[in-house]
């Protein structure tokens, strides 16, 4: 049976100044027809006024331009500016000592985080990676970007391409349809943990006014020795691994020296910032002394605006918010908590993780502000009400089993099993591979679940079983957002759809499945090509938690084109992996989130 989606615009509507004139043609949405999508006539979007006539500034940041607002649904339509953005990035192996204790690190363009890129909605971007590491793959995936059409681009190596060899480049090309905030990281094992990630702006409409873009600001657990160490011995440990720091813009105090990062506000201005969870452990919580918080975008999703004193971020996520300048020129501690050690990875330094914002015009002194309590604990924001609504037709979910071994293997090894299995990635036969190759037998360990139907709503419920100690996981789909229906603590789903959220539930692409307990997801089965779904917490991704949808595969090869690309880079990498002296061994799943 098909599914049709039933959209319209968000709750309190953020008009803009002018109306549509007369002499402004009406676009083809315009008329009460269907919205013709990939061969199927599959949503119905009606033409918005506020899509047209209006100019995007400080006072009128729910505008865009040529027919794009705030109340245009990303999925149904994008601009096309018919520019491209291009960026150079070359990683290379060096040393680094963003909290004073110099440690091996992996940079970007020689900084970290690695440079921001920067485009707006509708833009094309064209990205070189070029692999300068010793001897180590890599290759970079553009976190919550759809790759709508580009699946050989997500980036995700052993699944839409081979990883980038040593002395070798990919240039990733594709089509920014969604705007927003978000950020680029290695998917190779554990590597991203090292140094390579960078932050992504796509600029766009918003739901609240501001004055002043402040960029991204990241957030990151730190570890004193490399990541690879750090996994090798988490893959065999009982519990987590205990962090030495967590950084915030890639700095921060410790006994060795470091400093706190500077945030500048403008007095009387509105200012809109970016926090993402760049981390790889630890859920972070977020407040900023004397200033609240108007939240008014999660992922890339906007969403209704609302305040608050503090933020929970899990690994992977972000939020938009406005920070308003109106308080006695000074400086203010920006203060950030973990979990608690419980729920996520223990932190060294939890109680002394702070940064400053600054008022252009207040010395250059720390704080002496006072501000809230942080709170603990793993979950996730409660109050997010997107923008764009979408109802969600009800129907029983497929089961998703999450399981846990530390006993399977002799020495302990730590394996966290979707359905029993824990998946592993063929680095010289990447999941493109074999539709290239006409090929549908996969190996059991690489997860593959099936979604054949086009433009159909698809449901999941991954429910933890079986794993001791429970913990949450942030989990992320590539290729898609999804929406949340339900989820519960230390618990089993009953089965009970009755129970599910439909009207415009939780959208994002990135969610906590509750420790001990259950998540059900929903998304409509609208980008063919082969897309992965997993924990964002390394350590455990690498022990194995993480799955693939082979979505709509007949029609991958028509929808993402010229494959030469991913077909020169499987060559080089095989001949490096054949060639490495010793022999090769990946030593976990492959993959990194």
């Amino acid at each position: 049976m098909f599914y049709s989606i039933a959209r319209t615009v968000g709750f309190v509507a953020l008009l803009c100044p002018t109306v549509l004139s007369a002499a402004v043609p009406a676009p083809p949405e315009a008329l009460n027809v269907p919205w013709k999508r990939g061969g199927i006539f599959s949503n119905f979007h009606h033409y918005d006024e506020r899509d047209y006539g209006c100019s995007h500034g400080p006072k009128t940041r729910s505008c865009w331009n040529n027919g794009f607002s705030i109340s245009t649904d990303m999925d149904e339509k994008w601009p096309n500016t018919g520019k491209v953005v291009t960026y150079e990035l070359e990683i290379t192996n060096t040393t680094g000592s963003p909290d004073g204790l110099s440690r091996p690190m992996f940079l970007i363009n020689g900084q970290y985080p690695g440079p921001t890129i920067v485009a707006d909605w509708g833009d094309t971007l064209s990205i070189t990676v070029k692999n300068s590491l010793a001897n180590n793959g890599t290759s970079i995936h553009w976190h919550g970007l759809r790759q709508l059409g580009t699946n050989q681009m997500d980036g995700t190596n052993g699944i839409t391409e081979c990883p980038i060899a040593p002395g070798q480049s990919k240039t990733y090309t594709f089509k920014a349809t969604q705007y927003g905030t978000s950020w680029y990281h290695s998917h190779y094992s554990v590597q991203y943990a090292d140094g390579i990630v960078g932050g992504i702006i796509i600029r766009g409409p918003s739901t609240s006014n501001y004055d002043i873009d402040l960029g991204i600001l990241p957030f990151t657990d730190w570890f004193h020795v490399p990541s690879f160490t750090v996994n090798a011995a988490a893959l065999h440990a009982k519990g987590p691994p205990i962090a030495d720091n967590l950084l915030i813009n890639g700095s921060m105090t410790s006994a060795s020296g470091g400093k706190y990062a500077v945030t500048n506000l403008t007095p009387g201005k509105k200012h809109l910032l970016r926090l993402i969870n760049t981390g790889v452990n630890n859920y972070i919580h977020v407040s900023l002394d004397g200033h609240p918080f108007t939240v008014i975008a999660a992922d890339f999703v906007p969403i209704v605006p609302y305040t608050t004193d503090s933020l929970v971020i899990a690994v992977g996520q972000r939020y938009e918010v406005i920070i308003d300048a109106n308080k006695p020129v000074g400086n203010y501690w920006l203060r950030v908590g973990t979990g608690g050690g419980k729920c996520d990875g223990p932190n060294a330094n939890s109680a002394n993780i702070k940064s400053i914002f600054h008022y252009d015009g207040a010395n250059s002194a720390n704080p002496n502000s006072t501000g809230i309590t942080l709170p603990t604990g793993c979950y996730d924001e409660t109050n997010i009400v997107p923008y764009v609504k979408t109802t969600v037709p009800q129907k029983l979910p497929k089961k998703i089993e999450l399981g846990f071994t530390n006993t399977a293997t002799s020495d302990g090894l730590v394996q966290w099993l979707v359905d029993s299995s824990m998946m592993q990635v063929d680095f010289t036969k990447p999941t493109l591979q074999y539709i290239l190759d006409g090929n549908d037998t996969f190996n059991v360990a690489e997860n593959v679940y099936i979604v054949g139907e086009a433009h159909q709503w698809q449901y999941w419920v991954i429910q933890q079983t079986n794993t001791a100690p429970p913990l949450p996981h942030p989990i992320h789909l590539h290729g898609h957002d999804f929406y949340v229906l339900d989820h519960a603590e230390n618990t089993q789903w009953t089965g009970d759809i009755s129970k599910l959220k439909m009207e415009n539930p939780i959208r994002r692409d990135t969610a906590t499945l509750p420790a001990g307990g259950y998540l059900v997801l929903a998304f409509e089965s609208d980008n063919p090509g082969a897309w992965l779904m997993h924990c964002h917490i390394p350590f455990h991704v690498s022990a194995g938690l993480a799955l693939q949808f082979l979505e709509r595969k007949s029609e991958i090869l028509n929808t993402i084109g010229d494959l030469s690309g991913f077909k020169d880079g499987c060559k080089t990498w095989t001949a490096f992996q054949e060639g490495f002296p010793g022999g090769f061994h990946i030593g976990d799943s492959g993959l990194k989130v």
